[in-house]
């Protein structure tokens, strides 16, 4: 009934609209209806083989579409805000991104998206395949034994679930001993380690790890949130360490593990002291907030850095959005110490004052990596267990927007990229 009654809107808005107009802009600002689908409808429009325009910084990075009766009438069923522009609106667009800081990126292929996450995944969600199930962007899940088997070269973009590298179950064990599903979980996980000819879990997480550095060392998009930001460094810094705790594999936890970490191939941090004591449910010191510990720190908020769209594009399309300064979220990794990150590492959004940031990006390879700290941008003390944010009651989150951000990011023309 809702998409029937959106198509009657669209056949409305067709009829009202100019016959034709050489553009159609999809406005990002507060004119927006929704600022989330309105990527799905730009991702949409790539499949059909057509060419988009990113404005970066023109009203809160907004995107130019070919004027076709198809994208009118997508854009009406998916409920997204769009203008017609006539030739001179258009030229007065170009006027002012050769002015002012802004930049035009044009979006070339629709890019092949998977996502990394457990085949049944419970009893928690994650804001990443919500984003892109809620604007309609298509993915295929993937996990251990499709990455040991070299899978990961179909896709051009990677999101990493909310996974622990270290193959210590996020912890887990502490609160949730027994649980039916953190038992199903480890089950699961060891017959795949068994499968590959693995002792244990955390030797299987490190060769998924390296696989993934592999990934993006090969030119891939890795965009990773939470827990799997800190733990897929931990791994593979710790490749020759045993940093696991006794749950996972029933020998102890290295104590001088930290001095035996070598992160000479590590994406992001460096130096992390590592948490070995197993009552205590912290990786690493890389994160800034220790949530589950007695030391946790408060939520504040964290602000979007303004970049050069003509000389820094990358961190540009990367922190597009119509709000700058966004509440924070928890997640078991909220956030990453800045005396953590490797040198090189581009901060994309931080918390003023604080010792830590919130957003990062850099290079590896010839691929890149994206870590966003936190579990959900909606739902900023998120509980195991807690319903999956409701994305159609957020559909202007900010923080979702980010998300989304990443998604198009990889279909980027590459010679615009000059990070």
């Amino acid at each position: 009934m809702k998409r029937t009654l959106l198509a009657l809107l669209g056949g409305l808005l067709l009829a009202a609209a100019p016959l034709r107009a050489q553009y159609i802009l999809v406005p990002m600002d507060q004119a927006q209806n929704d600022h989330l689908k309105a990527y799905g409808l730009t991702y949409w429009a790539l499949q059909q083989g057509i060419a988009a325009e990113w404005v970066l910084n023109y009203r809160a990075g907004s995107f130019l579409l070919p004027d076709r009766p198809s994208v009118r009438r997508e854009a009406a069923l998916r409920g997204v805000t769009f203008e017609p522009q006539s030739i001179g609106q258009v030229a007065h667009i170009r006027t002012m991104v050769e002015q002012e800081n802004m930049d035009i990126v044009i979006l070339e292929k629709a890019p092949k998206i998977a996502v990394y996450t457990p085949p049944d995944v419970r009893p928690w969600d994650d804001a990443v395949t919500l984003a892109l199930t809620y604007a309609d962007i298509p993915y295929d899940k993937v996990y251990d034994n499709d990455v040991m088997q070299g899978r990961l070269k179909n896709y051009d973009w990677l999101h990493l679930h909310h996974e622990d590298f270290t193959g210590q179950y996020s912890k887990f064990f502490i609160n949730y001993a027994g649980a039916p599903w953190l038992e199903d979980e480890v089950r699961k996980n060891t017959a795949i380690a068994k499968e590959f000819g693995y002792p244990n879990v955390p030797a299987l997480k490190k060769a998924v790890a390296e696989q993934i550095r592999e990934y993006v060392a090969n030119g891939g998009f890795l965009f990773a949130m939470c827990t799997a930001t800190e733990t897929l460094d931990l791994a593979i810094a710790g490749h020759n360490v045993d940093i696991a705790q006794p749950f996972a594999d029933g020998t102890p936890a290295d104590p001088n593990a930290t001095a035996k970490m070598d992160w000479s191939g590590t994406l992001a941090f460096q130096g992390a002291q590592i948490q070995t004591n197993p009552t205590v449910n912290a990786f690493s010191d890389i994160d800034g907030h220790q949530v589950n510990t007695p030391w946790r720190q408060p939520l504040g908020a964290f602000t979007l850095f303004d970049f050069s769209a003509k000389l820094d594009p990358v961190a540009s399309m990367l922190v597009q959005d119509h709000e700058q300064v966004i509440p924070d979220f928890y997640g078991l990794t909220t956030s990453f110490k800045r005396d953590r990150l490797k040198p090189g590492v581009t901060v994309l959004a931080e918390e003023e004052g604080a010792g830590w940031v919130k957003y990062i990006h850099g290079n590896y390879g010839k691929g890149t990596w994206t870590f966003l700290g936190g579990h959900d941008p909606e739902d900023p003390q998120h509980q195991i267990g807690d319903k999956p944010t409701d994305l159609s009651l957020h559909p202007h989150s900010p923080g979702y927007r980010l998300i989304l951000n990443n998604v198009l990011f990889p279909a980027a023309k590459k010679k615009t990229l000059k990070t």
